[in-house]
Formats: C-alpha cells, structure tokens, sequence
C-alpha cells in the first residue's frame, strides 16, 4: 500500500480527519476475521499519511459496544475498543507495537518478538498527538452501537530505540489492527491476514508492505 507525503506544518490531530479529506487520502479496511471462535467483525476502517517528521493516522470504527477503562499511557488499553499499528521502521527485526483506545490513551513497546518487549518511557508516549470524537475520559462498558474515530500524530522521534530521520521512499513492514480483549464480544481483526491457530498480533512474518512515498 503506498503511503502518501504530504506537506503540513504545525498540524492538530484534531485537523487530520479534514487535512485527509482535503488531501484526498483513501480508507483501507481492517476487515480479515483471523479466527472462526471470534467470528464478531465491527465496522473498521483507517487511513495513513507521512510528512517529514511525523506518520498520520486516522481510524473510524462502528462497532456495538465500547470501553474506555485505561486513562494513563502503557497501560492495558488493547483489552478496551483499540486499534493498532504494527511496524519495522529500520528494516532490522525490532518492531514497534503502538495502540490505542477510544480516548486516545496509548501504549507503546518494541523489541524483536512477543516477549520481553520495552515499554516507550513517558516523554515518548507524550510526543504522540493524538484526538478522539469520544474525548479523554475513561468509562467502562457502555453496550450501545457505537461511532468512535481517533486521529494520532507519531513524530518519528516515538521510534525510541532507533535515530529515524526520513521515511522518503522507504519500504515498511506493517500491520494495523482493531481488538477488544474484555469486551462483551471479543474480536482481533487484522488489515494483512494472520495464518495462525489463535489470536497474536504480535506476528511480524504476516506483516504487509507500505511504500511509504
């Protein structure tokens, strides 16, 4: 998937969904039901965009409940309504899961695999713009069809273990994902698809490509 430069100095996440549509930046949907045990596949769709400094991205989700318990960066918020974005920024193994719940609250690790990942320490997490239509205050479970959309700003200075200047021209292995661990009906949806027996995000062999311009 190609991903489009564009120029854009001093932008708000709160602006992006706008400078997108100005920008004409289509959605991709993150639709692949994985697992037949978690067959529930919520309406998700997102949209990516680079600048010199920064990765954009804008996520719209419906889906029929929504939860918000984690309010504090690095906490447990993939077990809220999250989506996710995966990535190999240096092309040399360590990946960078970033996620985020429907308050904009993030957490961010990286490391080769699963295990013994490093959490971003909090300068990091704070470097992150980020907007949602649902605001910034934790709820728990609300069980009603829900609208949500969040906007991120991800400076590459969030890439903490590595010096990353430019993405001009650059190739990166990537994943994006919507999942609710502790919702009424769990669900782990993926952008590329994952060929395994249960659900792991944490599977960078199944990563697609984005050709970033």
């Amino acid at each position: 998937m190609k991903v489009k430069k564009i120029s854009a100095a001093n932008v708000e996440a709160c602006s992006l969904p706008k400078l997108f549509d100005e920008e004409k930046i289509d959605f991709q949907p993150i639709q692949c039901v994985n697992w037949a045990e978690y067959p529930y596949k919520p309406k998700v769709n997102f949209r990516i965009a680079h600048t010199q400094d920064s990765i954009l991205l804008h996520f719209k989700v419906k889906e029929e409940s929504v939860r918000a318990r984690y309010g504090e960066d690095n906490g447990a918020v993939w077990t809220d309504s999250c989506v996710e974005f995966f990535s190999i920024p240096a092309g040399d193994g360590i990946y960078y899961n970033i996620e985020c719940n429907c308050i904009g609250t993030i957490l961010i690790g990286a490391g080769p695999a699963r295990n013994g990942r490093e959490h971003a320490p909090k300068d990091v997490t704070a470097l992150v713009q980020r907007w949602s239509s649902l605001g910034n205050t934790p709820f728990e479970e609300r069980v009603e069809e829900t609208n949500w959309e969040v906007a991120l700003i991800i400076p590459y200075a969030v890439f903490f273990k590595h010096q990353i200047a430019s993405l001009d021209g650059k190739e990166l292995k990537a994943n994006f994902y919507k999942c609710g661990d502790e919702l009424q009906t769990p669900h782990f949806l993926s952008w590329n698809p994952i060929e395994i027996e249960k659900p792991d995000f944490h599977r960078p062999d199944f990563f697609g490509t984005l050709e970033f311009e």
